[in-house]
This record gives C-alpha cells, structure tokens and sequence, in this order.
C-alpha cells in the first residue's frame, strides 16, 4: 500500500502509506512532500503498487501507467518530473489522477455489513467536468487501450481546461460547485453518454462573469453531507438534502454564505 503524490508543477513520487500516522484535527501535521516556492501538492492517492493509474490532463487527454513505475522517494522529498514517465505537452499539466486494477475501479463507499473497507464497484462512466461547467459522460471501455501518447478523453473550447474526471454507475448524482459558492445537484441520467473525442453539455450556467467550478463531485449512496472550507480556512459540513436535484444547466443555489472574512470558497 503507498501514497503518491503529484505537485502542480509536475512532481511525482510514491512512497509507504506508513509515512503518515493518524493525528488529532488542529495540529501542525507532517511535511509530505518538499516542493518549490512556487509549487503546491495538486494531488494525493492511495493505491497499491499493483494498481495502474490514469492522468487526466487540462488539456483533456489522459495517460496511463503502473503505479511501480512511479519512483520511490522519502516523505520529504519532491519527486520526479512527471514529463520523464509519461508524454506532456509543453504547458500541459494533471489535473485529475485515477487508479484501477485489472479494470475495476475502487470506491471507498462504506457498508454496514462492510465497515471501513475499499469496495469494488461496477463503474460504467468517466464524468467529467472543466473549469468553465461543461460536463461529459463517456464509457470506461472507450480507455481500455491507452496509448504512450495519450488519449483524447474530451474536445475542449479555448480557454476551457479538464480539471475532474469521477468513474460513475450511471445511476449516481453529481455535484457542482463554484468559486463564488454557487452549487448545483442533478442526476448523471441529464448528461447522455457520448464517446471519446467529443465535446460536453452545459452543467452550470454561472450567475457571475467571472466565476468557475473549482469542484465536481459524484453523490454516492452512502453520503448524506457536503464539505465546503474556503480559501482563508473556513469549513463546514451541510446536509445533503438541502441541495435538491435539478436539472443540469441551471446557476443553482449557495452552498457556503462567503464573505472578505471567509474568503471564496476551494
């Protein structure tokens, strides 16, 4: 079992699941990864060596390898240029990482009979989301064969970037959320499957210029509450059915009251 780690400016590594320890909410916690001033961790998984793992990238095309392939380092260190394992574009960076073995992608979705275990579910769809609301639905099978190059996994505007990709049943909900704290619910069913190399629909109208998503999130059956925190630390949790399904494409409803104080919400 490790973790791997993925700055936003490219920098990989794995390392043991061992290097990190519970700790109690409040502390100054452990340092898992040096990164350059101008660097920040983009992405955290867990996984197993044994598992290979896709790389969404902004300009919407995907990679794929072997989580061994993925250098091991210490808890300190910053890794290795993402751009020696796999084939990114000038410019180009990860903005979503998924895991899967043989295939079968892994849910932690906690049964009562099951507590606290990974459980294997039948995923159907990658959905995906871009910064300006577009959504997109597309069958799994479609990245079976994923070349060193990469794959086209979504056409994009100009100035659009991939930023979530979520494996869905087909009978999940999804959640959008944006930087002005706006938010909207609706079943994955409004979005119609097309196939790779194509473009999305409409999955938020944004009720201010200048707004974008900055989460997109799949509703499973087991969750009933949401998690907002803000850019100045401001979190808190809502339950699940004050935000109602509509239909997609709407400017939805506030998830988080924002203020100078709380800052917008990430």
């Amino acid at each position: 079992d490790v973790v791997v780690t993925l700055s936003e400016k490219g920098y990989i590594k794995r390392m043991l699941r061992t290097s990190y320890t519970v700790q109690n909410r409040g502390g100054k916690g452990k340092l898992g990864m040096e990164v350059r001033e101008d660097d920040i961790i983009s992405n955290v998984i867990s996984c197993s060596t044994h598992d290979k793992i896709l790389f969404f990238s902004n300009k919407g095309r995907v990679f794929e390898t072997k989580v061994y392939e993925i250098p091991e380092f210490g808890r300190t260190a910053k890794g290795q240029a993402l751009v020696n394992i796999i084939n990114l574009d000038a410019g180009e960076k990860i903005t979503s990482v998924l895991t899967h073995t043989e295939g079968k992608f892994v849910d932690l979705d906690i049964e009562e009979e099951n507590e606290n275990s990974s459980v294997a579910k039948d995923f159907k769809y990658f959905f995906m989301a871009t910064k300006n609301g577009i959504v997109k639905k597309t069958l799994i099978s479609e990245y079976a064969n994923i070349r060193q190059n990469g794959l086209i996994a979504i056409n994009l505007e100009k100035n659009d970037e991939l930023v979530w990709v979520k494996p869905t049943t087909g009978k999940d909900t999804v959640l959008l959320v944006t930087n002005k704290a706006k938010s909207i619910h609706f079943n994955e069913k409004d979005v119609r499957e097309t196939g790779r190399a194509t473009m999305g629909v409409i999955g938020i109208k944004f009720a201010y210029a200048d707004d974008f998503v900055i989460a997109m999130d799949v509703v499973r059956k087991t969750e009933n509450v949401l998690f907002t925190i803000t850019e100045k630390g401001f979190g808190k949790v809502t339950k699940l059915n004050e935000f109602t399904l509509q239909g997609r494409g709407g400017s939805g409803v506030f998830a988080h009251n924002i203020s100078t104080k709380t800052g917008k919400v990430i």
